[in-house]
């Protein structure tokens, strides 16, 4: 088995093990505290290869999704979203891609890219998950003020865990 193929296996059992054994028991109350959601497991999505071909990042992002579905009994939600993410993973990527591109088979890592364009990267995938996520979640088009406050509180939240990752474990993979 690869290197590659073995850290993104251990990514991915580490990530939802986290985010469903940890951040899922996070309940911090009613009214603004009730607005702070707790999200990492988006971050497997965003670490894989450079080269990851489009259908398996979709597919990815539903077996990814459906996961924490299960364990958040959120009936296909996080599936939905997780399956947006990896369909918009290589247009972000497109996006952002440095003069050279990219290197075969190396994950967009905040050593490879550098602090600032991994926080770009990570932040734009970030929001884009999470407005489709409460987007599906709301799903009332009056209620476009919630979404976006929910977006905008999770946000927050989850890029000073995904920042905590970046810095504390440092992955090179």
């Amino acid at each position: 088995m690869s290197s590659i193929l073995l850290t993104n296996i251990l990514r991915f059992v580490g990530l939802v093990l986290l985010q469903v054994l940890i951040l899922n028991g996070i309940l911090l109350g009613d009214g603004w505290l009730g607005y702070i959601n707790f999200f990492i497991y988006p971050l497997f999505l965003f670490l894989l290869p450079h080269d990851t071909p489009h259908w398996a990042l979709i597919l990815l992002g539903l077996l990814v999704g459906l996961t924490v579905d299960v364990f958040y009994s959120s009936y296909g939600i996080h599936a939905a979203a997780g399956t947006f993410t990896g369909f918009m993973r290589p247009i972000v990527l497109k996006w952002q891609e440095p003069k050279g591109g990219y290197t075969p088979g190396q994950s967009p890592t905040r050593y490879r890219l550098g602090m600032t364009p991994y926080l770009r990267y990570t932040s734009i995938m970030m929001i884009l998950h999470l407005s489709w996520f409460f987007s599906m979640k709301i799903f009332i088009v009056t209620e476009i003020r919630q979404i976006i406050l929910r977006t905008i509180v999770a946000f927050l939240v989850s890029m000073i865990l995904i920042i905590l990752h970046a810095v504390a474990i440092n992955p090179k993979n």
